[in-house]
Protein backbone atom coordinates (compact mmCIF):
# COMPACT_ATOMS: atom_id res chain seq x y z
CA UNK A 1 0.00 0.00 0.00
CA UNK A 2 1.27 3.55 -0.86
CA UNK A 3 0.69 5.05 2.31
CA UNK A 4 3.48 2.85 4.21
CA UNK A 5 5.77 3.58 2.19
CA UNK A 6 7.87 6.06 3.82
CA UNK A 7 8.51 9.58 2.07
CA UNK A 8 12.03 10.02 3.03
CA UNK A 9 13.00 6.43 1.24
CA UNK A 10 11.66 7.74 -2.61
CA UNK A 11 13.85 9.65 -4.83
CA UNK A 12 10.90 11.72 -7.45
CA UNK A 13 12.95 12.36 -10.68
CA UNK A 14 12.37 13.86 -14.50
CA UNK A 15 14.34 14.12 -17.06
CA UNK A 16 14.53 16.43 -20.30
CA UNK A 17 16.52 15.15 -23.69
CA UNK A 18 17.44 16.71 -27.30
CA UNK A 19 18.49 14.97 -30.30
CA UNK A 20 22.05 14.36 -29.55
CA UNK A 21 23.07 16.88 -32.61
CA UNK A 22 21.34 20.03 -33.89
CA UNK A 23 20.66 19.00 -36.88
CA UNK A 24 19.94 15.89 -39.04
CA UNK A 25 22.78 16.60 -41.46
CA UNK A 26 25.50 17.19 -38.60
CA UNK A 27 24.81 12.58 -38.30
CA UNK A 28 27.01 10.64 -40.19
CA UNK A 29 25.37 8.67 -42.98
CA UNK A 30 25.17 4.78 -41.30
CA UNK A 31 23.79 7.34 -38.49
CA UNK A 32 21.22 8.79 -41.06
CA UNK A 33 19.92 5.47 -42.90
CA UNK A 34 19.52 4.01 -39.21
CA UNK A 35 17.17 6.91 -38.11
CA UNK A 36 15.81 6.59 -41.64
CA UNK A 37 14.93 2.71 -40.23
CA UNK A 38 14.43 3.49 -36.82
CA UNK A 39 11.19 5.97 -37.49
CA UNK A 40 9.60 4.70 -40.93
CA UNK A 41 6.33 3.42 -39.38
CA UNK A 42 6.02 6.69 -37.00
CA UNK A 43 6.92 8.87 -39.87
CA UNK A 44 4.48 6.98 -42.61
CA UNK A 45 4.55 9.40 -45.67
CA UNK A 46 4.39 12.68 -43.90
CA UNK A 47 7.42 12.99 -43.36
CA UNK A 48 11.23 12.86 -44.44
CA UNK A 49 13.58 11.77 -42.09
CA UNK A 50 15.39 14.89 -42.09
CA UNK A 51 11.82 16.50 -41.40
CA UNK A 52 11.28 14.28 -38.82
CA UNK A 53 14.54 14.57 -36.91
CA UNK A 54 13.85 17.11 -34.07
CA UNK A 55 11.78 14.38 -32.48
CA UNK A 56 15.02 12.49 -32.30
CA UNK A 57 14.88 13.00 -28.39
CA UNK A 58 12.29 10.46 -27.56
CA UNK A 59 14.86 8.01 -28.49
CA UNK A 60 18.02 7.04 -26.13
CA UNK A 61 20.06 6.04 -30.02
CA UNK A 62 19.70 9.38 -31.08
CA UNK A 63 19.19 11.77 -28.61
CA UNK A 64 20.89 12.63 -25.36
CA UNK A 65 20.02 13.98 -21.75
CA UNK A 66 20.56 17.57 -21.08
CA UNK A 67 18.98 17.88 -17.47
CA UNK A 68 17.91 15.30 -14.50
CA UNK A 69 15.96 17.02 -11.86
CA UNK A 70 15.62 14.93 -8.61
CA UNK A 71 13.77 16.24 -5.84
CA UNK A 72 12.98 14.05 -2.29
CA UNK A 73 11.23 14.89 1.27
CA UNK A 74 12.30 15.57 4.38
CA UNK A 75 9.71 14.85 7.48
CA UNK A 76 9.97 16.64 10.76
CA UNK A 77 7.27 15.42 13.13
CA UNK A 78 3.84 16.22 11.30
CA UNK A 79 5.62 18.79 8.58
CA UNK A 80 7.33 18.11 5.63
CA UNK A 81 9.53 19.49 2.69
CA UNK A 82 10.66 18.77 -0.55
CA UNK A 83 14.15 19.78 -1.64
CA UNK A 84 14.98 19.70 -5.25
CA UNK A 85 18.25 19.76 -7.08
CA UNK A 86 19.19 19.07 -10.60
CA UNK A 87 21.87 17.77 -12.91
CA UNK A 88 22.79 19.43 -16.14
CA UNK A 89 24.99 20.28 -19.18
CA UNK A 90 27.12 17.86 -20.51
CA UNK A 91 25.66 14.28 -20.41
CA UNK A 92 28.56 11.97 -19.43
CA UNK A 93 29.02 14.59 -16.39
CA UNK A 94 25.53 14.55 -15.50
CA UNK A 95 24.98 10.97 -15.29
CA UNK A 96 27.98 10.11 -13.52
CA UNK A 97 26.84 12.89 -10.72
CA UNK A 98 23.46 11.72 -10.77
CA UNK A 99 24.90 8.09 -10.41
CA UNK A 100 27.10 9.12 -7.54
CA UNK A 101 23.21 10.40 -5.72
CA UNK A 102 22.24 6.99 -6.07
CA UNK A 103 25.05 5.04 -4.43
CA UNK A 104 25.43 7.56 -1.97
CA UNK A 105 22.23 8.19 -0.77
CA UNK A 106 19.84 5.69 -2.44
CA UNK A 107 21.00 2.48 -2.93
CA UNK A 108 19.51 0.41 0.12
CA UNK A 109 16.58 -2.02 -0.68
CA UNK A 110 14.15 0.39 0.86
CA UNK A 111 14.66 3.19 -1.74
CA UNK A 112 12.60 3.58 -4.49
CA UNK A 113 12.69 5.97 -7.47
CA UNK A 114 9.32 7.37 -8.66
CA UNK A 115 8.90 9.31 -12.05
CA UNK A 116 5.94 9.91 -14.16
CA UNK A 117 5.71 7.82 -16.98
CA UNK A 118 9.26 6.39 -15.78
CA UNK A 119 8.89 2.87 -16.35
CA UNK A 120 8.49 3.80 -19.96
CA UNK A 121 10.99 6.79 -20.60
CA UNK A 122 13.18 8.09 -17.70
CA UNK A 123 14.27 5.02 -16.00
CA UNK A 124 15.15 2.87 -19.49
CA UNK A 125 16.35 6.19 -20.99
CA UNK A 126 18.87 6.80 -18.37
CA UNK A 127 20.04 3.20 -18.26
CA UNK A 128 20.30 3.24 -21.73
CA UNK A 129 22.57 6.73 -22.08
CA UNK A 130 24.90 5.34 -19.10
CA UNK A 131 25.90 2.18 -20.94
CA UNK A 132 26.26 4.38 -24.45
CA UNK A 133 28.61 6.60 -21.94
CA UNK A 134 30.80 3.83 -20.84
CA UNK A 135 29.23 4.10 -17.18
CA UNK A 136 28.52 0.94 -15.57
CA UNK A 137 24.95 1.00 -14.24
CA UNK A 138 23.62 1.80 -10.30
CA UNK A 139 22.03 -1.35 -8.41
CA UNK A 140 18.78 0.96 -9.17
CA UNK A 141 18.41 0.45 -12.50
CA UNK A 142 20.34 -2.61 -13.42
CA UNK A 143 17.56 -4.83 -14.07
CA UNK A 144 19.46 -7.91 -15.33
CA UNK A 145 18.13 -10.58 -13.57
CA UNK A 146 15.92 -9.33 -10.94
CA UNK A 147 12.60 -10.42 -10.43
CA UNK A 148 9.52 -7.90 -10.84
CA UNK A 149 8.97 -7.19 -6.96
CA UNK A 150 12.74 -6.58 -6.82
CA UNK A 151 12.84 -3.49 -8.85
CA UNK A 152 12.41 -0.54 -7.01
CA UNK A 153 10.72 1.82 -9.53
CA UNK A 154 7.71 3.62 -9.11
CA UNK A 155 5.52 5.14 -12.01
CA UNK A 156 3.07 7.50 -10.93
CA UNK A 157 1.31 7.34 -14.62
CA UNK A 158 1.28 2.90 -13.77
CA UNK A 159 -0.56 3.76 -10.29
CA UNK A 160 -3.08 6.20 -11.98
CA UNK A 161 -3.54 3.50 -14.48
CA UNK A 162 -5.34 0.84 -12.13
CA UNK A 163 -4.77 -1.87 -14.39
CA UNK A 164 -5.71 0.13 -17.40
CA UNK A 165 -2.76 -0.63 -19.48
CA UNK A 166 -4.07 1.09 -22.40
CA UNK A 167 -4.62 4.31 -20.49
CA UNK A 168 -1.77 7.25 -20.67
CA UNK A 169 -2.91 10.72 -18.59
CA UNK A 170 -0.10 13.42 -18.97
CA UNK A 171 1.53 14.03 -15.55
CA UNK A 172 -0.40 17.95 -16.49
CA UNK A 173 -3.93 15.92 -17.35
CA UNK A 174 -3.17 14.44 -13.73
CA UNK A 175 -2.40 17.66 -11.97
CA UNK A 176 -5.83 19.13 -13.11
CA UNK A 177 -7.93 16.26 -11.99
CA UNK A 178 -6.57 16.00 -8.79
CA UNK A 179 -6.66 20.08 -8.04
CA UNK A 180 -2.70 20.27 -7.80
CA UNK A 181 -1.60 23.65 -9.00
CA UNK A 182 -0.46 23.97 -12.14
CA UNK A 183 3.00 25.61 -11.79
CA UNK A 184 4.11 28.62 -14.19
CA UNK A 185 5.90 26.77 -16.79
CA UNK A 186 7.22 29.15 -19.48
CA UNK A 187 7.93 26.02 -22.20
CA UNK A 188 6.40 22.78 -22.95
CA UNK A 189 8.46 19.23 -23.44
CA UNK A 190 7.71 20.11 -27.50
CA UNK A 191 9.70 23.14 -27.23
CA UNK A 192 12.82 21.92 -25.13
CA UNK A 193 15.00 21.06 -28.56
CA UNK A 194 14.29 24.47 -29.76
CA UNK A 195 14.98 26.04 -26.52
CA UNK A 196 18.27 23.98 -26.36
CA UNK A 197 19.87 24.47 -29.60
CA UNK A 198 17.90 27.59 -30.81
CA UNK A 199 17.71 29.61 -27.72
CA UNK A 200 20.99 28.48 -25.94
CA UNK A 201 19.10 28.46 -22.65
CA UNK A 202 19.48 25.84 -20.46
CA UNK A 203 18.06 27.26 -17.34
CA UNK A 204 14.53 27.47 -18.82
CA UNK A 205 15.02 23.62 -19.35
CA UNK A 206 16.22 23.13 -16.18
CA UNK A 207 13.73 25.32 -14.33
CA UNK A 208 11.11 23.33 -16.14
CA UNK A 209 12.36 19.74 -15.44
CA UNK A 210 12.34 20.87 -11.59
CA UNK A 211 8.38 22.16 -12.03
CA UNK A 212 7.77 18.31 -13.43
CA UNK A 213 9.51 16.90 -10.61
CA UNK A 214 7.59 18.70 -7.55
CA UNK A 215 4.51 17.91 -9.97
CA UNK A 216 5.14 14.54 -9.67
CA UNK A 217 5.38 14.87 -5.89
CA UNK A 218 2.35 16.25 -5.53
CA UNK A 219 0.45 13.56 -7.71
CA UNK A 220 2.16 10.87 -5.35
CA UNK A 221 0.60 12.90 -2.14
CA UNK A 222 -2.67 12.55 -3.74
CA UNK A 223 -2.65 9.23 -4.86
CA UNK A 224 -2.13 8.85 -0.58
CA UNK A 225 -4.63 10.95 0.74
CA UNK A 226 -2.21 13.73 1.59
CA UNK A 227 -2.05 17.25 1.97
CA UNK A 228 -0.08 18.81 -1.07
CA UNK A 229 3.26 20.48 -0.37
CA UNK A 230 3.08 24.41 0.72
CA UNK A 231 6.40 25.00 -1.08
CA UNK A 232 9.68 23.36 -2.36
CA UNK A 233 13.77 24.36 -2.25
CA UNK A 234 15.73 24.12 -4.98
CA UNK A 235 19.33 23.64 -4.82
CA UNK A 236 21.47 24.54 -8.36
CA UNK A 237 24.49 22.00 -8.44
Amino acid sequence: MLYKINLEHILFLDIETVPETADFKELGEDKQELWEQKTRYQRKDEFTPEEFYDRAGIWAEFGKIVCISVGYFKLNGDTKSFRVTSFFGEETTLLKEFKNLLNGHFSHAKHLLCAHNGKEFDFPYIARRMIINGISLPYKLDLFGKKPWEVSHLDTMELWKFGDFKHYTSLKLMANVLGIPSPKEDIDGSMVRDVYYEEKNLDRIVTYCELDVATTAQVFLKLRNEDLLEDYEIKKV
